[in-house]
């Protein structure tokens, strides 16, 4: 379905004028903007305060156990998960204004499976995080021990920001398809009519045509008479 139907995919038709106040109120956006706020929260508490020195070393090490990994992956899960947020949100704002469905129906799958990965990711990024802090001596941490409880708290809510965003786009992929359903016709064959009878011919009337004559029986053979 290549047309440029409007409304398609959950989203105002195609040409619309845009209101600030209504796109706001939208559960996605709202879902996003969270999801941005919280990936914020955790990257910049770990780049802030993630990494800690003893007294008298210069080294730093990161606080979740002295795990650099551990900090790592909560700083790389979280800055790309804030910059998917804020391409996402641009895609919200000009969703409206694509008018071919096959380009909406793409970019919808691409929310549903990367808010589907970074769900998977920020739950694995919590249990990480929870796990090496269980196991983080109370004397390592001089600062930073609340940067690390919000680190861990933030990916937590991040799980379920994210599972919204599942949610709310698979609504859209599930909307898309049943317009498609709605609007598709089965282009099924025509049926072959027989071809009828040549106007104003009768088949009874039938002539026979010109310049043909039929063969006379031949008379019964007769003998000469007998003298």
């Amino acid at each position: 379905m290549e047309g440029g139907s409007g409304g398609a995919y959950g989203a105002a038709k195609a040409g619309g004028s845009f209101d600030l106040g209504r796109f706001v109120q939208q559960p996605q956006v709202l879902a996003r903007i969270a999801s941005a706020v919280f990936a914020l929260v955790v990257f910049s508490c770990l780049i802030g305060e993630g990494y800690i020195n003893q007294s008298g070393s210069s080294d730093l090490f990161c606080i979740f156990n002295h795990n650099e990994d551990a900090c790592r992956y909560g700083i790389g899960i979280g800055i790309l998960a804030f910059l998917a947020c804020i391409f996402f949100f641009m895609v919200d704002i000009y969703f409206p204004q694509i008018s071919n469905t096959t380009d909406r129906k793409y970019l919808v799958l691409a929310d549903l499976g990367f808010s589907g990965l970074w769900t998977f990711l920020w739950f694995i990024g919590f249990c990480f995080l929870t796990n090496q802090w269980s196991w983080t001596q109370a004397e390592d941490v001089l600062f930073g021990a609340d940067s690390a409880r919000a680190a861990i708290t933030f990916s937590f809510f991040s799980i379920f920001s994210w599972g919204l965003l599942i949610t709310f786009a698979y609504k859209r992929y599930k909307i898309g398809v049943e317009d498609f359903a709605q609007s598709y016709v089965d282009p099924t064959p025509e049926v072959s009519t027989p071809y009828s009878s040549y106007p104003n011919i009768s088949h009874d009337s039938y002539q026979q045509p010109p310049f043909t004559h039929t063969a006379e029986a031949p008379e019964g053979y007769q003998p000469p008479p007998v003298y």
